[in-house]
């Protein structure tokens, strides 16, 4: 579904944005796009946030970028796919470029290994405030006590099994889909019980 109230220029300067603050790779880089998307423009709801998030975890390449062309095409169409992911990538492509001659002497730097210390507990917040937000989600959704037995599964099966990301969340996707079916059908027998009472 496009959204007519959204202009090229928001689309653009939502994406420059998470592409330029977006320091430490593609996880850094969510709760930003999260922040411009569902907060900022409205373009789509949390849940339907966490959807895509899951399905743009599920595949492969970098998953800002992912983001970005699922906003762009969301809300303009292939063209809006192409500015959004251009407006993502140009920023720190075009600052890379630009510091290439100075590597040397910032990998040496102290004020440069000082400000990367000082950005990594922000980072860590910003991705600790999205994960708690999603898991009150599926708190909600699963209930308290299946998701707390998510929760530990997916830990023991991405940090002691080690099993790949991607599989973990399509075994999750699946199971997501087979658990509100039944609970659907569960209801609608209720509901045929209640009435035949």
């Amino acid at each position: 579904m496009k959204s007519s109230g959204t202009t090229y220029w928001n689309l653009s300067a939502a994406m420059m944005r998470t592409g330029i603050l977006g320091y430490g790779g593609g996880p850094s880089v969510i709760p930003l796009i999260r922040y411009e998307a569902v907060t900022r423009y409205q373009w789509m709801e949390d849940d339907e946030f966490g959807e895509t998030l899951a399905i743009a975890n599920a595949l492969p390449g970098p998953i800002a970028t992912k983001m970005a062309a699922y906003l762009g095409y969301r809300q303009k169409g292939a063209l809006g796919a192409i500015i959004a992911v251009l407006a993502h990538i140009l920023p720190s492509c075009i600052a890379m470029v630009a510091l290439l001659s100075a590597v040397q002497f910032l990998s040496t730097s102290r004020v440069i290994a000082g400000m990367i210390a000082a950005v990594t507990p922000v980072v860590a917040v910003m991705l600790g405030t999205m994960a708690y937000e999603f898991g009150e989600k599926a708190v909600k959704g699963l209930g308290k006590y299946v998701g707390i037995a998510f929760f530990i599964i997916s830990l023991l099966l991405l940090q002691i099994i080690e099993i790949h990301p991607a599989i973990v969340i399509v075994l999750f996707l699946a199971y997501g889909a087979v658990h509100f079916r039944l609970l659907a059908k569960m209801k609608a027998r209720r509901k045929q019980k209640e009435e035949g009472l």
